[in-house]
């Protein structure tokens, strides 16, 4: 079945590539005709967006025989026993590297505008394309993102033919098409519109990928970080996973209470926990469910159970040293707020402040009445139904609240700056409810 156009072909490969929606994943996009389909991966992922730009490396008068590759950042891929059978000189491989080093260079600097690379390292890279013929760039593309530290390489495609898939299964961890036919001439022939596309087109896009998705903003080289580190919390039954980030000095912990089909590698949270960190507020981004239990739809939206995770995880940061007495604030995402507004009313835990990004409040039910921590929820203007439901909480709530509607927002915040105005509340909100009073200050506890 033939794709309208690139972007089409994007939306239903993206159908095929939830199961990476809750890893650390940076999606790439071969330049230029791959970066369509890969934004489109990218935005239903709710993953960073990123070109991988690579050149052959041709055997002397036989160009299109690679025995390399190369990346940014000086890294180089060769293939020796091609390099051996072809008898490339080290001055030939020189010569060639060099060449294809200005080109890789110049067309680097076009697309990223001074952007610097989304790091790899321990990361899934997710390789797309807008189709595979013969595979030569995407083996490219897999090597040199191994050689950037990608613990996972997985490449996917709208379509491509079968002997490529075959003789790339080598090279990634996997390989996705929606399409693999039997007979295979050109890409192009599985595409209703297939122009060309353009640098420029290529420059928006990553531009609008990385204002929708931010990156984390790094802490002030004078403010070193007490604990940045994976956390193993138990709730229950189960060994809940979590990344635990505490900067020097901190004036109190948010824990974040993702939504349905998110994790603690949420970008937009990890941008949000980031601007917390450099006000001086800790943070726990964790996985309220387990791998197997998120395969269950029923659990996704199980408010009670994961209230309780909440309160389980609330109750272990009182044995960290670090943190023990600080006070603690909920930062919960869609489902996520209905279970921080519920765990907020346990008797086991103190919680001082919740705040909700584009939250569903509603689904803490009549608990809602019972919370007494000072609230704030953060709609987007043009997320309508949401907006409503948020309304209807408020009026619910009997303790200090407020609403801040964010100007032509949409449910995940992908507009421009819209993102950044969710941190900046967020931050404001946490710095005033958090922070120690001259009692605590004089008692030495800011919870206790």
């Amino acid at each position: 079945m033939p794709f309208l156009d690139r972007r089409d072909a994007g939306r239903r490969l993206a159908g095929r590539l939830q199961a990476f929606r809750d890893e650390n994943t940076v999606v790439l996009g071969l330049p230029r005709g791959g970066v369509p389909v890969a934004y489109e991966v990218a935005r239903a992922l709710e993953a960073p967006l990123d070109v991988i730009v690579v050149r052959k490396l041709g055997v002397p008068y036989q160009p299109e025989f690679a025995f390399g590759a190369i990346g940014e950042d000086g890294v180089r891929v060769l293939n020796d026993d091609v390099v051996r059978m072809a008898h490339v000189t080290a001055e030939e491989l020189t010569m060639v590297e060099r060449t294809q080093r200005a080109e890789l260079q110049r067309r680097s600097a076009r697309f990223r505008r001074a952007r610097p690379r989304v790091p790899l390292t321990g990361r899934t890279a997710v390789i797309i394309d807008d189709g595979m013929a013969t595979g030569a760039t995407a083996r490219a593309g897999c090597q040199v993102a191994r050689a950037h530290g990608a613990a996972r390489v997985v490449l996917a495609v709208p379509v491509g033919s079968r002997e490529a898939i075959h003789d790339l299964a080598g090279e990634a961890d996997e390989v996705i098409s929606l399409e693999a036919p039997t007979w295979f001439d050109a890409v192009g022939q599985w595409y209703v519109h297939f122009g060309q596309t353009s640098d420029d087109e290529v420059c928006d896009l990553l531009r609008r990928a990385a204002e929708r998705i931010p990156e984390p903003v790094p802490p002030p080289a004078a403010d070193p970080l007490l604990r940045d580190e994976e956390v193993t919390v138990r709730a229950g039954q189960v060994s809940l996973t979590g990344h635990l980030t505490v900067p020097e000095n901190p004036v109190g912990i948010v824990v974040f209470a993702h939504g349905s089909g998110s994790s603690r590698h949420s970008p937009r949270n990890r941008y949000v926990a980031s601007v917390l960190n450099r006000a001086g507020l800790g943070t726990l981004l964790f996985d309220l469910l387990t791998a197997e239990e998120e395969t269950h739809r029923a659990r996704v939206f199980d408010i009670e159970l994961l209230a309780q995770r909440l309160v389980a995880v609330t109750r272990w940061l009182g044995t960290q040293a670090e943190v023990n007495d600080l006070r603690i604030g909920y930062f919960g995402a869609s489902t996520g707020a209905g279970a921080a507004l519920r765990a907020a009313t346990d008797p086991q835990v103190d919680v001082a402040a919740v705040v909700s990004r584009g939250g569903r409040p509603d689904l803490a039910g009549d608990e809602l009445a019972a919370v007494r921590a000072p609230t704030l929820l953060i709609v987007g203007g043009s997320d309508d139904v949401v907006l409503e439901l948020n309304r209807r909480a408020q009026a619910a709530l009997t303790c200090e609240s407020a609403l801040a509607v964010v100007p032509g927002a949409t449910h995940l915040f992908e507009e421009p700056g819209t993102l950044e105005q969710v941190a900046v509340l967020a931050r404001d909100w946490f710095a005033e409810h958090l922070a120690p009073t001259r009692s605590d200050e004089q008692t030495g506890s800011g919870t206790r």
